[in-house]
């Protein structure tokens, strides 16, 4: 998941002469992040602050910049800098926990995600991303809890429908996902990567026609999907469309020659059609690309 930074406006105000060149490398740096001339702007705003070490605007824009380069514990390091200083200033606790969660410090995350609530109890933001960070931690009950308050904030935030889902999942409600999913789609109808969680979740609960019907979307909409000729296949093996499924598990050969289980859902479906020695080919390509089918070979292959 892109985690994104929002970015504050900083307006320039009085100061005083003792602050006068810290405000004079603090606007050069404000012209070269303008100007996206990101290392420059830096070396500007880190002027600003070696001469008015409580510029915390300064530290805000460091921390931002630095984040821009993927140098998060550099913007972290600013962003600390900015709580020091003014625990309040606004979005800073959010955009540290960015950081966190980038480093995967999710427990840190957390914390700082937690800060940011107590600050903005109405953002939206706040909560989908400790949600995210919760399921990260496997802790799916918090991070569904997080995204229903989420989307209680903002009902067409699509993403916290389909995280919801994926937690929901995790947890085998398989219903509760299909519902966040379809709620998902229904805000944004070409999000193939939903279709394919919701063509999985379908699977789980043995509806292969449903799943056929989604993952046919998602090739459509992405049709260098291998996974989904794969789940296509798996469904279509399933109500005994052998061919069908040998057909689909061919495709995602063709887009990912390296995939064991496409190798050994192709070699059943084989079998099924009473083509031993091709199914066998088959079963020992997955077994050479590490899927352990020794049990198959043994008793079907010698």
């Amino acid at each position: 998941m892109k985690i994104q930074i929002l970015k504050v406006i900083m307006t320039v105000l009085g100061f005083t002469a003792t602050a006068q060149t810290a405000e004079e490398y603090f606007n050069k740096g404000l012209l070269k992040a303008e100007l996206n001339e990101i290392k420059e702007a830096i070396t500007n705003f880190t002027k600003a602050v070696e001469i008015n070490p409580n510029h915390d605007e300064a530290y805000n824009y460091l921390g931002l910049l630095k984040a821009e380069l993927n140098d998060y514990n550099g913007s972290i390091a600013g962003f600390t800098k900015v709580i020091e200083i003014d625990p309040n200033f606004d979005n800073v606790y959010y955009n540290r926990g960015c950081m966190k969660a980038e480093l995967k410090d999710y427990e840190g995350a957390i914390v700082d995600y937690t800060n940011a609530i107590k600050i903005k109890p109405n953002n939206t933001s706040n909560y989908y991303n400790r949600g995210y960070a919760k399921a990260e931690l496997k802790d799916y009950q918090g991070a569904i809890k997080d995204y229903t308050k989420s989307i209680e904030l903002d009902p067409n935030k699509s993403e916290a429908y389909s995280n919801r889902g994926l937690s929901k999942a995790a947890l085998n409600d398989y219903q509760g996902a299909i519902a966040d999913y379809t709620k998902t789609i229904e805000i944004e109808p070409n999000a193939f990567s939903t279709f394919y969680s919701r063509g999985l979740a379908k699977i789980n609960l043995k509806d292969d026609y449903g799943s056929i019907a989604d993952n046919t979307k998602v090739i459509e909409l992405d049709p260098n999907n291998a996974k989904a000729y794969l789940n296509r296949g798996y469904s279509k093996n399933n109500l005994k469309n052998f061919k069908g499924a040998i057909a689909d598990y061919t495709k995602s050969l063709e887009i990912d020659p390296n995939h064991a289980p496409a190798y050994y859902n192709r070699a059943l479906s084989k079998y099924f059609l009473g083509d031993k020695d091709s199914a066998c080919k088959d079963a020992r390509k997955a077994q050479g690309l590490g899927l352990n089918v020794s049990r198959f070979i043994n008793t079907e292959c010698n």
